[in-house]
Formats: C-alpha cells, structure tokens, sequence
C-alpha cells in the first residue's frame, strides 16, 4: 500500500492504514461533481441556519460557517480554491477548507447530516437550476419557430407521408408541428421539476437523525416544495435524474427529427430551405460544399442521451436500499445530458429564426405527385359518391396522369369526366395548391389563416411562461 497524509480523511478514524493512492484516484469523484459547489454551499448555508434556529449551533458559529462558506465560494469562483483528489469529492473539500479557515467550528457543520443527503439535496438543487435554464432555451427555440411559421404561413410545400408527396401543406404548417412537440417537452419538464422540487435534507445517511433538525425550514430556505417523506428513499432515490434524462432523450429525438428534415431540404435534390452560413461548414477537398453541420451533430449527439438514459437505468436497476457507491456514478451522465441538451437547443434556439424558404422551388415540388387526389376525392364524396368508390375514381385519374404527364389540376374537364360524370368545372377550385390548403381551414389545419392563428396562440402562451 503506499501512503498519503497530505489530507486526513474526515472518515479515517476507524482505519489502520491509508487509502491506496490508485483507490483514491478511482473512488474519487471531485474531478466531476466540483460543478456542484454553488449548489452545496447553499445547502450548507440552509443547514447551518437550521442549526441554529434548533440551538445546536450558537449564533456566532453560525456567523463564522457563514462567512467561511462565502468565502470558499469567492475562493472557487476566482479560481483560487485547491481541489483534492484524497478529500474524494466537492463536499469533504469545501468541509476540509472551511475547517482549515475558521477552526473547530467548522467540523461542526456536519451536525445531523451525512454526505447521503448532502449529495441528493445538492443534485437537486443543481438539476432544478438546469431545467430552468433548459426551460429557458426550449421558449426561446419555440418562439423562434412560432415567429417564422407566421411568416411562413402562405408558403406552400409538399405534405409527406413515407417520404412521398400527400398533401399541400405550408412550410408555417410544418414548423408548427415541431412547436408542437417542443411545447409538450416543455409540459414534461415542467412536470419532472415539480418532483426534483422536494428536499431530502435531513435523511442524513439512511434513517434521519437524533437531533430536533428542522426539515421543513430547511426545505423553505433552499425554495423547495417541501421535505421528502422517507429517509431510506430520500437518499438513495434518483428517479428524478432518470425522469429528466428520458424527459431530455425525448426532446433530443424531437430535435433528430427536426435534424433529418433540414439535412434533406437543404440538399440539392430537395432545396427547400437555406441556413446560414454561421451555422454550416464547408469541405476540406470540394469547393462547393456546405454542409449543415450543426444539424447533424445536433442528430448525432440524440444518440449519446439516449444512451445516457440507458446508464441510469441499469444503474439503479439492482440497488438494495439505502445509498450504495454506484450511485456516484449517476452525475457524469446527468451532467453530459444537461450540457448536450442545453446546447443543442441553444444552437437551435439561434439558427432557426435565420432560416429562409426557396418558395418557389417548395411549390413546384408540391405540384408533383398528385397531392391534390385526396382533394379530389372529397370532392366527389361531397357530390353523393362513397367514399370507396371516390377512391376508386381519382386513383384511376392519377394513373392517367402519369401516362399523359399532367398533374390533376393541368386536365381538362372533358379528361377529368371521363372518369365521372358528376364532375363539374367548380372542381378546379379544390385542384389548385392554394384551393387544397385554404380548404382545410379549421383548428389545426392548413389554411394560412389558421397558421397564423395558431402561431399568434403559441406566441401567447409563450409569453405567459415564467
């Protein structure tokens, strides 16, 4: 074994001999959870207040964990603080330097807790602030998209279903589908919030503590909701992680979604659709290149969530109660998850407001494929003929299309007839792209006035949020 006095353990009083230094590189967890320190000095500052108010601390104990505590922080934020691999994590390095800075006093501050609910309590003080600012990138992306589809709102392209023309639809159609699924992401994490919310502070290690603590005060000062209700729980529950992290893999996929359409539309065979040049890159070799790199990194990266996900799981899959070591291994996952997500709604949130529409290319891709049959078929449904029979008719129509190369609206009335006789002139006016949107004119549909109602409506509920 090789020896290590540099830091004495604050745990070491029953071992015979150190730490093997490789042991404490590999249990160590420092290099990581440090981005917790604001977070645990809060939960420390709450703790020593309740401390206090409960008399196991005198009122100038209280005063000098405070000051010392505030200026650790000063010390980390200016980037003066010594981080110790042998002090093992955030919270035993901020202890052992408050101790170093006031004395006895500050081995006080453990008093009625443990690093069990001192870990849980800063991961959720830390993923409450996270999804707040996530929160925060998702309305931004959202309004970005709710203000191009009003802008958009008359500009027609292609409907797909199996990535073949359907239907007439508008581009401010479509980008208020992706608003759609971005406004029930947010409606998740809104929801997962309100179980992050809850303060396990006073579990201490597995089944609370002797002295008269004040849970609920401490619940207050640190803004939660209120204090967990089972000690064994409390310390070693992470769904709350795992709830954020499938809410984050769900919102990833959305944005993959979106990734593969702007990949497609920005292609030359599709050319529906320019980016930015600030957001794409160019060829080592070919000149003429630009590649929407930001897209698909964006759909590259879902991948790495989704995996994340999985890692959480089978993490708590086999956990007995109470705390166990393996559950150290929930924040590197946690924070990749809140870092990628973050930043890739925020490349989002500044690329799509500058997205610009190749209109006239978007129409004459909609004028291909027949996506006006089933207007077609409506048509004849409302002139008394079944449906079935309906279908039958305009699929026959469409057949002679492609033999004579004529879109349905560039047939004559005397071709069209001859395929029924109920057909009149007034078919025309459902044959055209703009006939077929303006047709679906109801909640949800396509018509550019609904469009724009929906987009003013987002933008509304947009700006409600807090």
């Amino acid at each position: 074994m090789t020896d290590n006095t540099s830091d004495i353990k604050p745990w070491g009083g029953r071992f015979s001999e150190p730490t093997d230094q490789f042991v404490e590189r590999f249990t160590a967890s420092v290099g990581f959870d440090k981005r917790l320190y604001h977070h645990d000095i809060n939960g420390s500052l709450a703790h020593a207040q309740m401390l206090a108010k409960v008399g196991v601390l005198t009122d100038d104990e209280y005063r000098q964990i405070s000051e010392g505590l505030e200026a650790i922080r000063g010390e980390i934020e200016r980037g003066e603080f010594n981080w110790s691999v042998s002090l093992e994590d955030v919270h035993m390095n901020i202890e052992a330097r408050l101790t170093e800075r006031i004395g006895i006093t500050g081995k006080k501050l453990h008093t009625g807790r443990s690093r069990n609910d001192q870990v849980a309590t800063d991961i959720r003080l830390y993923l409450r602030d996270e999804i707040d600012s996530i929160a925060a990138e998702l309305t931004r992306l959202q309004k970005g998209l709710c203000e191009l589809a009003a802008r958009e709102a008359d500009t027609i392209m292609p409907g797909f279903t199996h990535l073949q023309t359907a239907q007439p639809v508008t581009f401010g159609h479509h980008l208020l589908a992706w608003n759609a699924m971005l406004g029930r992401d947010y409606e998740r994490l809104m929801d997962c919030r309100k179980r992050v919310n809850r303060s396990p502070l006073g579990a201490a290690a597995l089944a609370g503590t002797t002295y008269p603590i004040d849970r609920e005060m401490t619940a207050q000062l640190l803004g939660f909701d209120g204090a967990t209700e089972n000690s064994l729980d409390s310390v070693s529950d992470r769904d709350f992680a795992i709830e954020f992290t499938a809410a984050a893999a769900l919102i990833m996929t959305h944005l993959s979604r979106f990734s593969e359409e702007l990949v497609l539309w920005t292609s030359a065979q599709f050319n529906f659709i320019n980016l930015p040049d600030r957001f794409c890159t160019g060829s080592s070799i070919m000149p003429q290149k630009k590649n929407p790199d930001v897209p698909e990194l964006v759909r590259g990266k879902t991948g790495r969530v989704n995996g994340h996900l999985i890692s959480l799981l089978t993490l708590m899959k086999s956990q007995p109660l109470a705390y166990n070591k393996d559950n150290q291994e929930d924040k590197e996952p946690l924070f990749d998850t809140i870092d990628t997500l973050r930043d890739c709604l925020k490349s989002y949130a500044d690329m799509v407001p500058a997205i610009t529409a190749n209109a006239e290319v978007m129409r004459e891709a909609a004028m291909r494929g027949f996506s006006t049959a089933t207007d077609l078929a409506d048509y004849l449904v409302r002139k008394g003929v079944p449906f079935r029979d309906a279908h039958e008719v305009v699929g026959k129509s469409v057949a002679y299309g492609i033999d004579s190369g004529k879109d349905l609206s560039q047939m004559t009335l005397k071709e069209l007839q001859q395929f029924s006789n109920v057909i009149e002139q007034d078919v025309f006016d459902v044959l055209t792209l703009e006939g077929s949107v303006n047709a679906r004119d109801h909640i949800g549909g396509t018509a550019p006035a609904q469009v724009k109602a929906s987009a003013a409506r987002g933008l509304t509920v947009l700006s409600e949020r807090n």
